[in-house]
């Protein structure tokens, strides 16, 4: 028997790929299915079983393409229904991997079809489980996202998860091995822990939610407590994981289509398609198209195209790196973003060597900054999330966090000058031009961020550790 986490930083995903005697079953696949099939080759094993633990909302999952091209069925638990041929398997129902079962454990309260799967091993005993969205390292899932579909409230969701929870996980054996769908970074939870593996007995000491003498309401509160708003693609995401998609190949021929630099302009105006200029921020505030829009490639790329993008049916133009436009192509595709018109050949350089109109964001380092700015005078944006603010932040700086965006941008006032800056510069490149698309030039953004304003002499209000915070 061997398992295999393929963890997907960028999204702070956990698929999982099981073999055992010339068998094999995955959970979770990401939407591009070639490192799945490859690996399937490389071991000479079947797929048997393609198993989701529910309609995931942050991520296109790539069942449906991998059932297509493997023949295996796609196993979900109870209360699901699709749009495609699936196995809603029953509670407690067993399947057959090799010298290996996995086994069904129905634990509602994420969602209502919510499943975590019990892998049994050749001797008979309990191994791991793999906890989808039920159980985090640190956390558990959020109880607000299936509400409306649940007809229920994240109240009563919260309920039925402590009850999964108690009846179904924390029986088990303190030295079951816990894979969890998703780590750090995932809106998925609130506090999750950048581990991506731990036990059972570990979680029963260290997580929140999990302590022996918690109460249902006190669960219910804390796990409730302090949810943000669910980004806006989530339901999208949803529906597409139950009604089926575009296959892989298919997006990826979209956005592999190279345009040249009059006809990407032409296709601008004609389309109405959002600009996405996925280079470094450095490269972008040096000079970019007008009205792009900058989500580097090399950060949080996939989550805050979701985020702040929201409808997946928006049409796109990529500018990317050259050599980077299928990287691109396959991180939008995994959070559904598949109307894509095409990519500029030879990206931004070539649009600046044929004479085309070009714009920059006005950039400073901190040191300038420091120099520059007057506490109590000088209005200061910090972008960063709440609970980054509340940490550490500069004396006066107000808090209006990158994902609210387009609820604060309405209250700029155009005449009135304002820094802005978030932790290194990835997240207000992306801020700057949002701002500069909407037509505001009245503001300057900061080099490197807070990381490096806190190296200057600037007043700052006294740290506080951002765990202490988030409770």
């Amino acid at each position: 028997m061997q398992i295999e986490q393929i963890y997907t930083g960028c999204l702070a995903q956990g698929a999982y790929y099981i073999t055992s005697n010339g068998e094999a079953a995955i959970i979770d696949p990401l939407r591009e299915t070639k490192p799945y099939l490859d690996r399937l080759q490389r071991d000479g094993v079947t797929l048997k079983y393609i198993f989701e633990t529910h309609f995931h909302a942050d991520f296109v999952s790539g069942h449906v393409d991998l059932s297509k091209e493997t023949g295996a069925p796609i196993v979900y638990g109870p209360n699901a229904t699709c749009e495609f041929d699936c196995v809603s398997a029953t509670d407690g129902q067993e399947f057959a991997i090799g010298n290996i079962k996995i086994k069904v454990l129905h634990t509602p309260g994420h969602t209502m079809e919510s499943t975590t799967y019990l892998l049994i091993d050749e001797n008979g005993k309990d191994h791991a489980i793999f906890s989808g969205d039920t159980l985090f390292i640190g956390d558990v899932g959020r109880p607000d996202l299936a509400q409306k579909a649940a007809s229920m409230t994240q109240e009563q969701l919260a309920a039925i998860l402590f009850h999964s929870l108690r009846t179904k996980v924390m029986t088990l054996g303190d030295d079951v091995i816990v894979y969890p769908a998703h780590g750090a970074g995932s809106a998925c939870g609130k506090n999750m822990s950048k581990e991506t593996v731990s036990t059972i007995g570990e979680q029963k000491a260290s997580n929140y939610a999990l302590r022996a003498d918690m109460t249902e309401a006190e669960f219910v509160k804390e796990v409730t407590d302090g949810l943000l708003p669910p980004p806006a693609y989530f339901g999208m995401n949803v529906a597409m994981n139950k009604n089926g998609y575009n296959s892989f190949e298919h997006v990826l021929d979209l956005g592999m289509h190279a345009l040249s630099v009059e006809e990407f302009e032409v296709a601008a105006e004609e389309t109405g398609a959002l600009l996405l200029d996925t280079r470094k921020n450095g490269a972008f505030a040096k000079g970019f198209i007008p009205q792009s829009i900058n989500i580097g490639i090399d950060g949080d790329f996939a989550p805050w195209v979701g985020a702040l993008v929201a409808n997946v049916k928006q049409p796109i133009l990529i500018i990317s790196e050259v050599g980077q436009e299928e990287e691109t192509v396959t991180r939008l595709s995994r959070v559904g973003f598949d109307n894509l018109i095409g990519h500029l050949a030879g990206g931004y350089e070539a649009w600046a060597k044929a004479g085309k109109e070009l714009d920059i964001v006005n950039r400073i380092t901190a040191e300038q900054f420091a120099k520059e700015v007057t506490i109590g005078e000088s209005k200061v944006i910090d972008i960063r999330k709440e609970s980054e603010y509340a940490a550490e932040h500069v004396e006066e700086a107000y808090s209006k966090p990158l994902a609210t965006i387009n609820e604060w941008i309405k209250d700029i006032d155009p005449k009135e000058h304002f820094y802005l800056h978030c932790a290194g510069g990835y997240r207000s490149m992306i801020a700057a031009s949002i701002l500069e698309a909407r037509g505001f030039r009245n503001f300057t953004e900061i080099e490197g961020g807070f990381n490096a304003i806190a190296k200057t002499n600037l007043p700052k209000t006294d740290f506080v550790c951002q765990s202490k915070v988030l409770k």
